[in-house]
């Protein structure tokens, strides 16, 4: 059954204290809707069963990128394009550029917003294997403040997350420390492009004879992207030998 649009309302505030203010007053009645691309096809199918929608399209307040001393703020309508484009992110950050050259074409990587991507909680999401061993944390805001969580801890079961209902996702922020390490990232599926990963890998380390940092985390095998914590026990401070990889390959 097709998505009926007059079933649903959809407003454009226009910046973000209305959109906040429209949240606050009726907490869990709104969704907000940035690049779409997720709800749509959910419409266009008939199982959009948000009735209320609100637009962060051309909100500039949610549109930034800012480079400090040791990280890295990216804003929640920051599109895969614009991740794909900034050099700061190629010279720190390449896991997330690759992910970004995952979503094609280019009209189509500059839908997706880099919240959208989060709060959508897909265990397919492309960019949440890298924001997992990059240590991010996401900020969220209301009309009561805003406060920050390891995004580790964002996603709390299969598309659901710590947000509360009157809460938005503003910014997502990466420390600069891995331009040295290692680093690494996979998809399998079943083609290169535009296809919902089977199972994506990403990590980080650094090697000394030893490991002495190792950050795996990956998507789609749980309900939600998750850092792999066992793996990473298995691996910190071991010798790179056939016995350690042996064990990093056990449950995770």
């Amino acid at each position: 059954m097709r998505g009926n649009p007059d079933a649903h309302e959809m407003v454009a505030p226009g910046n973000l204290a209305a959109v906040l203010d429209l949240l606050a007053g009726a907490p869990g009645e709104w969704t907000p809707i940035a690049g779409g691309t997720e709800l749509m096809v959910a419409h266009a199918a008939g199982r959009l069963a948000a009735p209320k929608l609100v637009s962060l399209w051309g909100i500039r307040e949610l549109r930034f990128i800012k480079t400090g001393a040791d990280s890295i703020s990216i804003g929640a309508g920051i599109t895969f394009r614009d991740l794909r484009g900034d050099a700061a992110f190629a010279a720190n950050l390449p896991l997330l550029v690759k992910a970004a050259s995952w979503i094609d074409p280019s009209r189509i990587r500059a839908a997706p917003r880099s919240a959208g991507n989060l709060v959508n909680g897909s265990p397919a999401a492309d960019s949440s294997p890298a924001l997992l061993v990059y240590d991010a944390e996401v900020e969220l805001i209301s009309v009561r403040g805003s406060r920050r969580i390891p995004y580790s801890e964002f996603h709390t079961g299969y598309k659901r997350n710590a947000m509360a209902p009157d809460e938005l996702l503003f910014a997502v922020h990466l420390p600069l420390r891995f331009a040295r390490h290692r680093q690494y990232l996979r998809k399998v599926g079943t083609r290169r492009a535009m296809a919902i990963s089977k199972v994506a890998l990403a990590g980080t380390a650094t090697v000394e004879g030893r490991s002495q940092r190792a950050s795996p985390g990956g998507g789609q095998p749980a309900p939600f992207p998750v850092r792999l914590y066992k793996t990473e026990t298995a691996l910190l401070g071991k010798p790179i030998n056939s016995s350690t990889i042996q064990s990093a390959r056990g449950p995770c």
